[in-house]
């Protein structure tokens, strides 16, 4: 959200109070105490809070005609939704490999872990990476590169068609293919949730490490 603010001057305002929104429901989150188990309930609704804030910030900034209420996730109830689902979409499988090769259980999660036959770690380990989709999503309705012909409708639910999913597809793959900076070094994207999967990993090796001195 303050990259897209800086990138629209004269239009602070749209941004201004979700982002401040959002800021607060992470001072929120830093002052938590005890176990997630205990938390959790807490956690959840403060994330649901600052994603509405975050997803009603997005919604102002589109064109008129791809304007939308909230997210929706299945079905997804707009254009921008079943774009945003496509690109979670292939984020997911990015990770579930990411996950794999580190020799993680992609069932054995931390924080999503209120359904035992779904892939959980995935889940938790996808959220810092989804803006990663946002991103060139959102570039996409706001630089228009997105056209209605893109998208079936059928009984109130939206999917992208054969003609939409080519475009979804280039655009996070090139912004995945982006180097940044991440430890120290210059990696591209999707190198770096390799990386982040083997720290995790090894996070987890450390623990039960500690755990057995300890015995």
């Amino acid at each position: 959200l303050k990259q897209l603010r800086h990138s629209r001057p004269g239009k602070e305002e749209i941004f201004d109070t979700p982002i401040a929104r959002v800021e607060s429901a992470v001072e929120t989150l830093r002052s938590m105490e005890g176990t997630l188990e205990d938390q959790w309930n807490s956690l959840m609704g403060v994330e649901g809070n600052a994603g509405r804030e975050y997803f009603s910030c997005l919604a102002r900034i589109m064109p008129d005609n791809f304007r939308f209420e909230g997210r929706s996730r299945r079905p997804a109830k707009d254009p921008f939704n079943a774009a945003l689902n496509y690109g979670y979409g292939i984020l997911y499988g990015l990770v579930e490999k990411a996950c794999l090769i580190a020799g993680l259980d992609p069932y054995l999660g931390f924080l999503h872990t209120d359904n035992y036959n779904k892939k959980s770690l995935v889940f938790d380990f996808i959220e810092p990476f989804r803006t990663w989709i946002d991103e060139p999503v959102v570039y996409l309705f706001t630089g228009r590169k997105m056209s209605a012909e893109f998208f079936d409708s059928q009984q109130a639910a939206v999917t992208l068609n054969d003609k939409g999913k080519p475009v979804v597809i280039t655009a996070v793959n090139e912004f995945l293919d982006t180097a940044i900076r991440h430890a120290g070094r210059n990696l591209l994207r999707r190198a770096v949730l390799q990386l982040e999967a083997h720290a995790v990993a090894q996070a987890i090796l450390k623990q039960e490490d500690l755990k057995n001195v300890n015995r």
